[in-house]
């Protein structure tokens, strides 16, 4: 899909604008927005919205075709109340033109609905969201099929009407397109069968996009691994004969002196559990297990398509839970990278299990902070559903300042997440009687003593930690990876580098 912006003026008047399609807006009691006001040639539009086919409701549509004029069709959206017109109202507008645009027998369009009204929100959000919407109508997960899914080809050139064609607002678009690239990249790698996304085809996806915008990369084996003593990492591989990768990229935008923003990513393509082996029953859900790994090397294309000035760097364990004869067992005891010991209990804890040695690797960048992302918990799903992503880090200053720099990202990019606590009271679950921590620590709290466990590995930076075990991918029958949390995460680094 590509996308161009436009403004208009009295010497550049809208309805002069030649396009298959206009959308416009229409607020409740059926009042015109500015734009639909000047496409109302003869009061057609005036007329349409007399007759009640269309009351302002947000989200509500009515396609009018014309004879005469430009614009072959004039596309009417419902936008609710003038006078605060929400940002979830305007979503809801946004999802209903893409509906309607996927269905359309014309290639281009023009999306001309009122950017500045929206309560709390800028034009600037307003123009990612369009973005973000048309890019997500039009994304496909049907490349391994023999027949491909029937669609019409539907809108694919989109103008989308500004307040002033600038420098800022050409920025905003360019990032728009960059973020709705890294989200694409991620859900299709979460989408492929665990057959084909293999550790091996994740660190070759990475190598792959590192070359085309410009990134640093380096994939650990497992000889290198065994030399750095990642004994955690190691033992969840042990069942599974894929071998495991340590995926390391670089972008490095910012000055060579700025410490780097660190994001970790939990790479397990795909979770049987291992010996503690998960139920039959939507054990093929357990390929989105990498997702957090997809949600870093989606924003680190995003990064670096954006050539953000800032220095991040990317760091995914990557591997399988396997049941075999040379897996790990539940009782076994191995050393983490750290030099800590961790009794399993569980193996279908693995994820921390990876993670630990992952966030004592990247104390050797001094990093300003770091991230990791990880569909960690089913009891964050429990806990949050799957609206919000989970949250935990520490209870001081720099890690509230943290918390509130993603919570702001997350609310800004429409990707929310919820704080959860981390107190000390928690790590009594974790005692073991013969390891310095056991790897889980029973049902109760599950999400937050497995954070409490991850915290233990990050106490020489400043860390937090998201669960996006709810939120990284959707059942049912819109089943699918969702892209998330590369919006809170893209608009993080965003507001890091341009504050």
């Amino acid at each position: 899909m590509d996308f161009s912006i436009k403004a208009f003026n009295t010497k550049n008047a809208i309805a002069e604008h030649k396009s298959s399609c206009i959308a416009v807006g229409v607020y409740e009691g059926g009042k015109l927005s500015a734009a639909a006001k000047a496409l109302d040639l003869k009061g057609s539009l005036t007329a349409a919205v007399k007759s009640g086919d269309i009351t302002g409701k947000a989200g509500t549509t009515l396609l009018v075709h014309r004879s005469s004029g430009p614009a072959k069709r004039v596309l009417l959206v419902g936008l609710g109340a003038q006078d605060a017109v929400s940002d979830r109202n305007f979503i809801s507008a946004i999802q209903s033109v893409t509906r309607v645009f996927s269905q359309l027998g014309a290639n281009d369009a023009l999306l001309a609905l009122p950017l500045d009204g929206i309560k709390g929100r800028d034009a600037h959000w307003a123009l990612r969201i369009q973005v973000h919407a048309l890019r997500e109508s039009v994304f496909r997960a049907d490349s391994l099929k023999s027949k491909k899914d029937e669609t019409q080809s539907g809108v694919r050139k989109i103008t989308l009407l500004v307040d002033a064609a600038d420098a800022a607002t050409k920025h905003t678009l360019k990032q728009a397109v960059a973020v709705a690239n890294g989200m694409d990249f991620a859900k299709t790698l979460g989408n492929l069968p665990p057959n084909i996304c293999t550790p091996t085809y994740l660190a070759t996806s990475a190598k792959q996009m590192a070359r085309e915008v410009g990134l640093g990369v380096e994939v650990l084996d497992r000889k290198q691994l065994e030399a750095l003593k990642m004994g955690s990492f190691l033992s969840v591989t042990n069942g599974s004969v894929q071998p495991p990768k340590f995926i390391v990229l670089k972008h490095m935008g910012g000055k060579a002196k700025d410490a780097p923003v660190v994001l970790v990513g939990k790479g397990i393509t795909f979770d049987t559990g291992g010996i503690s082996l998960k139920p039959g029953g939507g054990m093929d859900e357990m390929k989105y297990d990498m997702c957090g790994a997809a949600s870093v090397l989606g924003t680190m294309q995003a990064v670096g398509e954006m050539e953000l000035p800032l220095n991040v760097i990317g760091v995914i364990p990557a591997c399988e839970n396997m049941p075999s004869g040379t897996a790990t067992r539940p009782g076994d005891i191995v050393t983490s990278m750290s030099g800590q010991t961790i009794e399993i209990l569980n193996t279908d804890a693995e994820g921390r299990l990876i993670l630990c040695d992952a966030l004592t690797y990247v104390e050797r960048f001094k990093p300003a902070c770091v991230v990791d992302i990880a569909t960690l918990t089913g009891a964050c799903i429990t806990a949050l559903g799957h609206h919000n992503t989970g949250l935990f880090t520490r209870h001081d200053e720099a890690h509230d300042a943290l918390a509130d720099e993603l919570l702001a990202a997350g609310k800004y990019a429409n990707d929310t997440a919820w704080r959860m606590p981390i107190e000390e009271a928690y790590n009594e679950q974790l005692k073991s009687n013969f390891a310095d921590m056991a790897n889980i620590g029973g049902s109760p709290a599950g999400s937050i003593t497995a954070a409490c466990f991850l915290e233990r590995y990050t106490r020489k930076y400043t860390w937090a930690h998201l669960d996006i075990a709810g939120t990284a991918w959707k059942s049912g029958g819109a089943k699918g990876s969702t892209g998330r949390p590369i919006p809170m995460l893209t608009t993080f680094l965003i507001d890091r580098a341009e504050g």
